[in-house]
């Protein structure tokens, strides 16, 4: 059974623990370890995630039969819903999941009367693809300088409509 459930404060620790496992996995051949690294200690560690949190960026967690298996991370601007954060545990990719949160993403976007949700990925990961076949189509072609690093990211949206949601 899956489930989506906002995150609490005391989820933080969770979210920290998957992050960790995540982005060696997700990001190794794409960047720098020292960039891995400072990303982790920047937005990943509990401080961060709160920080986060208390900036404006909903947390919710997936959960395959009770158990911790991703997270996205929403924020809501003027004219759309934008996923700051989308991660899955390595063992569970390819199973549906990630389509799960994109639908639910969705959804929120309806509910807060949206009807573009946006997400940012770079242009090396293969969640690309994945985000192509979700339906997302590239807006804008970015480097954002951060810090000592450059994020070379594809800004995608997607339009969501009541009727496109099951």
């Amino acid at each position: 059974m899956i489930t989506i459930e906002l995150a609490e404060q005391s989820d933080i620790r969770s979210i920290s623990n998957m992050a960790h496992i995540i982005w060696p996995h997700a990001y190794g051949e794409i960047l720098s370890q020292d960039q891995i690294d400072f990303m982790l200690e920047k937005s990943y560690t509990v401080e961060g995630l709160a920080e986060s949190m208390v900036n404006g960026q909903f947390f919710y967690v997936l959960k395959e039969d009770g158990i911790a298996q991703g997270f996205i991370a929403l924020r809501t601007l003027e004219d759309r819903l934008r996923i700051e954060k989308l991660y899955l545990m390595p063992d569970v990719q390819g199973k549906g999941l990630g389509k799960a949160l994109i639908d639910f993403a969705s959804e929120k976007t309806i509910l807060k009367g949206k009807g573009i949700v946006e997400l940012n990925v770079n242009r090396n990961n293969p969640a690309y693809h994945f985000y192509l076949k979700q339906g997302f189509e590239v807006i804008e072609t970015v480097d954002i300088p951060y810090y000592d690093f450059v994020l070379n990211d594809y800004v995608m949206q997607k339009e969501v409509k009541a009727s496109a949601v099951s």
